[in-house]
């Protein structure tokens, strides 16, 4: 192989009121708290170096505004959307499993809401436009979505995802072993630092 293939640096969202309280934030489109735009800062640190070729966004204000800190503009596209959780917005697992003790996102979905094929399809779609890219890509995101898009991008399953965790503010990055297209690979995950 002699070109190199197209890395992808994936960027959580800073904390919100309802991320901190493990409330499900799918399309409500909050506001980062304090700490949250406070730690959305620090990414700018933590991804100088790297000439994007492309930068992309969750159109919501959660993940613009974790792009804007960073340092970073973006074009946004609605297929980074967070997984749309239906009757479940708002609601923590625990109440979740209250009513539905053997409900698993990864494998049901959300009632009302996006089923595994949906999120797969909009993941499979980044990963075809990620691919396509001349160089390094950054995606501003949420938790279950780029926890899904890991998984697709190694061309695993949505049930993966669940073995996936991803801290706000944290920065991922997905690439290929030995520099070759069949070796799809995670370089990185979940950093903080």
């Amino acid at each position: 192989m002699t070109g190199t293939l197209p890395v992808v640096y994936l960027a959580r969202h800073g904390e919100t009121e309802w991320s901190r309280s493990g409330r499900h934030t799918g399309r409500t489109d909050l506001p980062l708290t304090p700490a949250g735009e406070a730690a959305a800062r620090t990414l700018a640190g933590r991804l100088r170096g790297v000439a994007f070729a492309r930068v992309c966004t969750s159109p919501l204000v959660r993940a613009r505004r974790t792009c804007e800190l960073a340092g970073f503009t973006a074009d946004p596209d609605p297929d980074l959307l967070e997984w749309d959780y239906g009757r479940y917005e708002g609601r923590t697992t625990a109440d979740i499993k209250a009513e539905a003790p053997d409900w698993d996102l990864f494998v049901q979905g959300a009632p009302g809401g996006e089923t595994p094929a949906d999120i797969a399809a909009r993941a499979d779609r980044v990963v075809a436009k990620v691919r396509a890219a001349a160089g390094p890509v950054l995606l501003f995101s949420s938790a279950h979505f780029l926890r899904v898009l890991a998984a697709r991008w190694c061309g695993l399953g949505v049930t993966f995802a669940r073995h996936l965790l991803l801290d706000t503010a944290s920065v991922s990055v997905l690439g290929y072993a030995h520099n070759q297209p069949d070796e799809p690979a995670v370089k990185s995950w979940n950093r903080t630092d």
